[in-house]
């Protein structure tokens, strides 16, 4: 085989690799407000999510965009682990249709139309309104162009005439499992080299029809790209949290299950889809009829493919919980006080997802800061009561490294969120994300307003005076207040909403603001009484404004959400 040869093989791999990823984004821009909804609406029982798996791996024509906006979901917290298996199960019969389709351009010329989608198509991506559509169609151009250059390059090689290739695959025995066992690994390590099942699909078409690969070997290769190409959602979910390691831990069990027990039964069933197809293994070059023999060749293989996954899901679907359990005793929960480490819970990286589920994933993660902070003013109402100076230390360090915490995911968030900014996004998810940042900054100054209120209260334990029980009472008070306000901002982020509980946490902040100027009043009369003295009040008082400020902090997290106007403090 020639360089240029070579080099006209791997270009239109290229094309096809390109075309399908094409296809796939533009599939997923047009769908992505509504693929969570539908995800979420019709996965309510195995079966459900098993046919909602299927059409929208057949939609937008990628197991591996499924499977990883699977996981990604999961990681999210919009799926349980039950109905991602059940996904994953559905997007395993719907990525057959990818096989279907490219047997069908290795036996039609269909360059042909190729060209007019290519106009179509850029008109469209000049008409601003329409460009997904045009990015749609040129993924489908390029695909499609893709698989016809892959057929004409197959034909011109002709490799059934090549010695050297024709020599390689003899020297294997095409009746050892030993043989079916080495091309199920090659096609397992090809697979996760070039992270495309398609692509090696392709390829293994080419060899079966030009006659230099024998059917068994074929559908082997076939069967090991199965295991190939779990290994991108496994990888991908490396940094995911627990959840969504055991989504794609199940996935890549269905699959090897899969072979393992095709393995026992390998060749009756591989004869079973050739007479479906009515393929003849028997004849050989030179016999009447081989050449229209030799071309239902990829349609074999796009039957074994289909047949083999249907065939499995139906073995595994009575069997889900069992495998929830499985991958839940394989993949433990990670050991970790969490709470003290720093590690975003629902931002990962290397996971693919559309700009609809990433603003999804920011949200819940922004919802997550506010509980982290929420536990920080916690420790400062503890902190408070706490006489004994180790005890107070201790507590004193944690809280300092909770606001080291809070500076941290206030940068992580919004790098994520100045990534996702580089998409195409809508108006709507522009000003979403404009709010956002809005609401990790705030969320940032209640990090920064908790810690020095706690360092007010090391100055107190440090100094030789006290306060007053009163003072206490007021404190606590104060705090209550500022308790219920964060209970409030916590609700408002998790979606509530209604004008309700907004007017509420507008009244709780009237309500701190009140109390410190009445507190601020009674300070100046206790001092000129000479209830305590001034650096005690001065003590008291500053504490006092913090915890005014944070009440302002916390209804700006609350505008922010609620898209309202932000209000001068």
């Amino acid at each position: 085989m020639s360089i240029w040869m070579f080099l006209k093989l791997i270009g239109s791999l290229a094309l096809l690799m390109f075309g399908m990823k094409s296809m796939s984004d533009s599939l997923q821009k047009m769908a992505g407000p509504q693929l969570r909804h539908v995800l979420q609406a019709m996965t309510t029982n195995r079966f459900t999510g098993l046919l909602t798996g299927m059409f929208v791996t057949a939609a937008v024509q990628s197991s591996t965009a499924t499977t990883l906006m699977t996981v990604s979901f999961v990681n999210a917290g919009l799926l349980s682990l039950m109905q991602a298996i059940s996904v994953i199960m559905g997007a395993n019969i719907g990525t057959t249709l990818t096989a279907w389709i490219m047997s069908a351009g290795f036996n039609f010329n269909i360059t042909d139309f190729v060209y007019p989608a290519f106009f179509v198509g850029i008109i469209l991506i000049y008409m601003k309104k329409r460009r997904i559509v045009g990015d749609f169609l040129f993924g489908v151009a390029f695909l499609f162009l893709g698989l016809g250059t892959l057929r004409q390059t197959g034909i011109d090689m002709d490799l059934s005439h090549n010695q050297p290739v024709l020599d390689f695959f003899s020297s294997f025995d095409p009746n050892s499992f030993v043989t079916t066992l080495i091309f199920l690994v090659l096609g397992s390590i090809l697979t996760m080299a070039v992270q495309s099942s398609a692509a090696i699909m392709a390829i293994t078409m080419i060899l079966c029809s030009s006659g230099v690969l024998p059917i068994y070997q074929g559908i082997a290769l076939v069967m090991g790209e199965n295991i190939g190409t779990t290994v991108t959602s496994n990888i991908a979910a490396l940094t995911a949290n627990t959840p969504a390691r055991r989504a794609a831990f199940a996935h890549m069990f269905f699959n090897v299950f899969g072979v393992v027990w095709m393995l026992c039964v390998f060749k009756p069933f591989v004869d079973m889809v050739c007479g479906f197809v009515d393929y003849d293994s028997s004849l050989v070059e030179g016999d009447a009829g081989f050449l229209e023999n030799a071309g239902k060749l990829s349609f074999v293989l796009a039957a074994f493919h289909t047949c083999f996954n249907l065939v499995n899901t139906f073995i595994l679907i009575w069997f889900i919980p069992q495998i929830e359990r499985l991958v839940c005793r394989v993949i433990k929960q990670r050991i970790a006080d969490e709470e003290d480490e720093f590690r975003l819970q629902f931002i990962q990286s290397g996971i693919m997802k559309t700009p609809e589920l990433s603003v999804l994933e920011a949200q819940k993660e922004i919802v997550s800061f506010s509980e982290r902070l929420h536990r920080m003013f916690d420790m400062v109402k503890e902190l408070i009561s706490v006489q004994d100076k180790d005890k107070f230390a201790k507590l004193f360090s944690r809280i300092e490294k909770y606001e080291s915490i809070s500076d941290s995911m206030e940068i992580e968030i919004a790098k994520y969120l100045d990534s996702v900014g580089n998409a195409h996004l809508s108006d709507e998810t522009k000003a979403t994300m404009r709010s956002m940042l809005r609401e990790i900054s705030e969320l940032e100054s209640i990090g920064d307003g908790c810690y020095n209120l706690a360092r007010t209260l090391n100055r107190r334990i440090l100094g030789k005076e006290d306060f007053t029980a009163e003072q206490y009472d007021h404190i606590a008070q104060m705090f209550e207040l500022l308790d219920n306000a964060m209970t409030q901002m916590k609700q408002v982020l998790v979606g509530r909403r209604s004008e309700t509980e907004i007017n509420r946490s507008f009244n709780l902040e009237n309500e701190i603001n009140n109390y410190r100027i009445q507190l601020k009043s009674q300070n100046i009369n206790d001092v000129n009484d000479h209830k305590y003295t001034y650096a005690i009040g001065t003590m008291y008082m500053d504490l006092i404004n913090e915890c005014e400020k944070l009440g302002d902090y916390i209804v700006n997290v609350v505008e922010a959400r609620s898209g309202m106007r932000q209000k001068s403090a």
